[in-house]
Formats: C-alpha cells, structure tokens, sequence
C-alpha cells in the first residue's frame, strides 16, 4: 500500500460511499486534507484510506457527533484531546451499565419482600408514616427523599396528606434498597427513570433490562473495534513516512470548518455539511 495515489473514486470503494461522500468528508475535516494534483484534482493516500476506515467504525461505535469530533481533534494535531474524547464516551457507557446492574439489584430487592406489603392492601394509599414504619426508616428520611425528586407521592384532597399508592411505595423500597448499598442520589435517579420508562410487570420489566444490557454489550463491542482502527490510523500517522502522504497533507485545507454537524458526516447526508468542490 506505500507509495499508491488514491482517487477519490478509489477511496469511496473502499467503504462502499459515492465521491459525494468522500468530498464532504475530506472537506469537513473527518479525513485529513488531500493533496491536488495540477488540474485541481483530489489526491489521496493510504493515510486517508486509514482514517476513513478508522471514522467509520468509530461511527458504528460512539456515533457520528462524537466520532467527527475525534477525527478532527487528531488532524488538529491534538491526539491526547482525540483520546479525552475517547475515554469520555467509555466512561459515559460505564454509567449506563453502572445504573442497569443497580435497576437489577433494586429489582431483586424487590422480588424479596413479602408480597402485600407494597400498598396495595389500603385503597386510597399509605400514608407516610405508615411506609416509614414499612421500610424501617424514619419520616423525614422519605421527605428528604422527595425533596431530591425521587419520589412524588401525590397530596390527599382537603388534608394534604401524602399518599403513597403502589408505585410510589415501590420507588420508595428502591431507594432505601440502593442508599444502603451507599449510592448516591445522582445514581439512583436513573434507575428509577429505568423502572418508570419501562413499566408494565415485573416479567416485562426483567426482559427489558436483559435486553438493555444486550445493547450496552454490542455497543462496548463496538466501540472497542472503533478504538481499535482509531490505533492503526494513530500508528500509520505516526510511521517514519506518514504511509505515503501525498503532497499536502500536512497542510489543513483554506476551506476548513470550524465545527462538523452531525447531518454533514452521517452516511448518505450531505446536509449541513460545507459546499464540496466537483472534483
């Protein structure tokens, strides 16, 4: 592969995208500036072919914001920033699964209590020393609680009294659970937000969460394979050559945008994406 000249026809065939595509790309910043030959036509390397492989599969990953974002910090020379961007969006995946094994947990927790004991038995709801007493913790525990927003007991008419029906019970009994696995109020949030989007019983509910969990699986897995071409393109930049740079290369092109929309770099969108040269 050293040495080869790539048209911008080569290039679209590697990743199977129109030229289209291609100028958008190189223009946009996602691909490293091309060289031009004396009519003005695009000239492209194996660098480029690297870091459109290397863009597209971080796409498949961490989506095409952030994966635009990453291509354009490495041609701006700022590779530790390319890797902060990298490690941000792991860090952000780690968080997901962190609140899914706590929904879990919670879940299970749940599944330990004795049925009849959630609030169902009284008609109009519990009131909030009644779940004080059921869950073993004081009144202004479970007002503090609804202070942070974790739970929203709705007020009885005329007394203004708080009546927790079912729901609320059972958010109740998940934050109790979870503050004594020392959890912090900013990681309970999501899981409650995971339980109420969901709904439905508690069967539904377990394969939602196996099938969230299944999701976070492949996109790690995706992201690993991004992170992995992203290194290949970092090696090939690094090499003694550049791995045939053409001429021009190292120069950022006149043209060059300040920012990448997502519209302008998402596969078969020219949209948003800066006007491209017809060559």
């Amino acid at each position: 592969m050293t040495g080869r000249r790539l048209r911008t026809v080569d290039l679209a065939r590697v990743a199977g995208l129109s030229t289209q595509q291609i100028r958008n790309y190189e223009e946009a910043g996602v691909l490293p500036a091309a060289g031009r030959t004396e009519s003005g036509y695009r000239v492209f390397g194996e660098a480029h072919r690297q870091a459109l492989l290397a863009y597209r599969a971080l796409v498949r990953g961490y989506g095409p914001v952030t994966a635009a974002r990453i291509m354009r910090t490495v041609h701006a020379g700022d590779v530790p920033g390319a890797l902060a961007l990298v490690d941000e969006a792991h860090a952000g995946l780690h968080a997901e699964r962190a609140a899914l094994r706590a929904t879990g947990e919670a879940m299970e927790e749940l599944a330990r209590q004795a049925p009849g004991t959630d609030g169902t038995r009284a008609a109009g709801g519990l009131r909030i020393g009644e779940v004080a007493r059921l869950l073993g913790v004081r009144t202004s525990a479970l007002r503090v609680w609804e202070a942070a927003g974790l739970v929203a007991p709705p007020r009885e008419r005329g007394t203004r009294y708080r009546l927790y029906g079912p729901s609320d019970v059972r958010d109740a009994r998940i934050v109790h659970s979870l503050r004594r696995g020392h959890y912090l109020f900013a990681q309970i949030r999501p899981v409650l937000a995971e339980l109420r989007r969901e709904g439905g019983s508690e069967a539904e509910l377990r394969s939602a969460l196996a099938a969230r969990a299944g999701t976070l699986t492949a996109r790690t897995r995706a992201m690993l394979a991004g992170a992995g071409r992203l290194h290949a393109y970092l090696d090939c930049l690094d090499g003694p050559d550049g791995l045939d740079r053409p001429e021009g290369l190292d120069r950022p092109g006149p043209d060059r945008p300040d920012a990448v929309s997502a519209a302008g770099t998402t596969t078969g969108s020219t949209a948003g994406a800066p006007q491209p040269s017809a060559r």
